[in-house]
């Protein structure tokens, strides 16, 4: 069994802010830092450092020098990344007193992604592998529908949101969405509400709620499971949703129960918001 990732790799701008900046308004920043992210690093990281064998596929940019570096020291096979002379993808972060954080994206090569590109890297994989998505990259919907062929069971997080609900989401194994994402799909707001209605919708496919401090919930077509949140003082919450997803994916995957999942992933992405950045915050 292999386990792909075809996902976004950026450079994070992170700008240390008492309070969010908001609409006209001019503030000093309290400090900067550069850290490697992008979902797709970020849970291919995870993923690696929970002990799985994962290979990343993905484009990076012209300054990605250091985003393959960081994947390289935490064992992530590098076999499909891909370096382009357009910009990279990169993030400007600010990151406010409370540890939240608002994000401004801009795609560069992880928008970059061709049908042939997809056709090689998936002709390396078949019946048994797994390959985990986001939406941080173009032409998800054709890896979906490709992956599906080949007999891969998809891993989705459903992040950021625009366009997921036209993706062919019957076809996903694993699909990952907060509140607001949840609540988008299924035309619900309460977390059982949102559990009960795509479980109706997708029956073939085990949902995953994520539910901020109030901990994450489980469900296939005849059971569900909870899982409470450990309670830390947070530093950055800036990719603990990827650690909870990369962890949640690496237990799954090596044929481990759901509650020991839920409960790992959980651990490992209390762990990480106390700690600055995305990737290096990963345990």
């Amino acid at each position: 069994m292999k386990v792909l990732n075809f996902g976004s790799l950026n450079l994070d701008y992170v700008y240390a802010m008492d309070e969010f900046v908001q609409p006209g308004e001019t503030r000093a920043c309290l400090g900067r830092q550069i850290h490697c992210g992008g979902k797709g690093l970020n849970q291919s990281i995870a993923m690696a450092r929970a002990g799985l064998p994962v290979w990343h596929a993905g484009i990076i940019g012209q300054e990605g020098g250091l985003l393959r570096e960081t994947l390289v020291e935490s064992g992530v096979h590098l076999d499909f990344l891909r370096q382009d002379d357009a910009p990279g993808g990169h993030t400007v972060i600010q990151v406010d007193s409370h540890g939240q954080n608002s994000i401004l994206l801009y795609p560069g090569t992880n928008a970059a992604i061709t049908r042939g590109f997809v056709d090689e890297v998936l002709s390396a994989f078949g019946p048994g592998d797994v390959v985990l998505l986001q939406n941080e990259i173009n032409l998800v919907p054709y890896i979906m529908e490709k992956a599906a062929e080949r007999g891969l069971a998809i891993a989705f997080n459903a992040s950021p949101f625009p366009g997921v609900e036209t993706y062919p989401l019957s076809l996903v194994r694993w699909l990952f969405v907060n509140e607001i994402e949840g609540g988008a799909i299924s035309g619900e707001t309460e977390p059982q509400a949102i559990l009960q209605a795509l479980r109706a919708k997708f029956p073939k496919t085990e949902v995953i709620l994520t539910l901020g401090s109030d901990g994450s919930l489980w469900a296939n077509d005849r059971e569900t499971a909870f899982c409470p949140a450990c309670h830390v003082q947070a530093v950055d919450t800036t990719g603990a949703g990827d650690t909870f997803t990369g962890y949640f994916v690496a237990v799954m995957a090596s044929g481990q129960p759901v509650e020991r999942a839920l409960d790992l992933a959980s651990k490992a992405a209390a762990l990480a918001v106390m700690k600055e950045g995305a990737a290096r915050s990963i345990p």
